[in-house]
């Protein structure tokens, strides 16, 4: 392990950390150490670190911003690369603008709508990052990435830079080639469409009023854990069987949200994982559904 960390070091590509705990690193706070993790300084620097995993066979995975993602209690092997400032830009030309992989979904939609510009809306309330949002085809309120998106550039397994259209991606319900093929989004150009801003900011302000009222947004949470089965929305299943407010550990099904569930202050990774499945369990003996996760498992088991 320790010639690949030299020639990094040697390489200077960015931020390299030993044992690092990734609970600070998510938004659930919940998590084990990683062997390595690398936070590069630039996109070269992303590739160069990329390109040496690869050439000396060690496994890696990216960390955006921590939502949507559940690491194990014993932490990950071999490298964690987290994207950090360098990836956290945001650049408009006319009704496209381009967002670094690591800028907030959130603010991005927030920016664009100051700008005037129409079709992030839905974004406003969705955690987490652009790549992380482009990954797992983010969405909500009847539209998604997949309806905005023109390219994207990323790092291939091999440290190669290459720009993926939107057809490249093979989007399907919060699902997209990078499920199946590994590369990291640096960097995403959307299309979007001139608007009133008097109107994107009342829409904006309803969803964030329904969110606040609506959502655990002051916990320790990742985000939704399920899916929406097809023609029913999770939150109403796990609350029909009576779980809103079930614990184990430190772990509770949100009493404001059923499909959240919150870390109220000492939860381990398999404190939720032991929870999503008797949620499973449940409103599957219920209802004959059987709830599928939208949240990504990361580490050792």
């Amino acid at each position: 392990m320790e010639q690949w960390i030299d020639e990094l070091r040697a390489k200077h590509v960015g931020n390299i950390l030993t044992g690092e705990s990734l609970a600070s690193h998510t938004t659930w706070k919940i998590g084990g150490p990683a062997d390595v993790l690398v936070i590069p300084s630039g996109k070269r620097e992303l590739a160069e670190t990329v390109a040496t995993l690869h050439r000396h066979g060690v496994p890696w995975t990216t960390l955006g911003r921590g939502s949507n993602v559940l690491v194990s209690d014993r932490g990950v092997r071999g490298v964690v690369i987290k994207l950090g400032d360098a990836f956290d830009f945001v650049r408009f030309d006319g009704d496209k603008v381009t967002a670094g992989g690591a800028y907030s979904f959130i603010k991005l939609s927030v920016m664009t709508g100051k700008e005037g510009l129409t079709g992030l809306e839905f974004a406003g309330g969705i955690p987490g990052s652009v790549g992380g949002a482009v990954y797992m085809n983010a969405g909500a309120h009847a539209s998604d990435v997949s309806r905005i998106l023109i390219s994207a550039e990323v790092v291939l397994e091999n440290g190669e830079l290459a720009v993926w259209s939107r057809d490249d991606f093979r989007f399907a319900y919060r699902h997209s080639v990078l499920h199946e093929r590994k590369a990291i989004v640096t960097e995403a150009t959307f299309q979007l469409a001139y608007g009133d801003r008097r109107e994107i900011a009342a829409a904006m302000a309803a969803f964030k009023d329904r969110r606040m009222r609506t959502q655990p947004l002051s916990a320790a949470c990742a985000g939704s854990v399920f899916r929406n089965p097809e023609g029913t929305h999770a939150a109403k299943l796990i609350e029909a069987a009576g779980l809103k407010g079930y614990r184990v550990g430190g772990a509770e099904v949100s009493t404001l949200h059923a499909n959240f569930i919150v870390n109220t202050g000492n939860a381990t990774a398999e404190d939720v994982l032991t929870l999503i499945k008797r949620i499973q369990q449940k409103v599957e003996a219920e209802t004959g559904i059987r709830l599928v996760p939208e949240v990504l498992e990361v580490g050792e088991r």
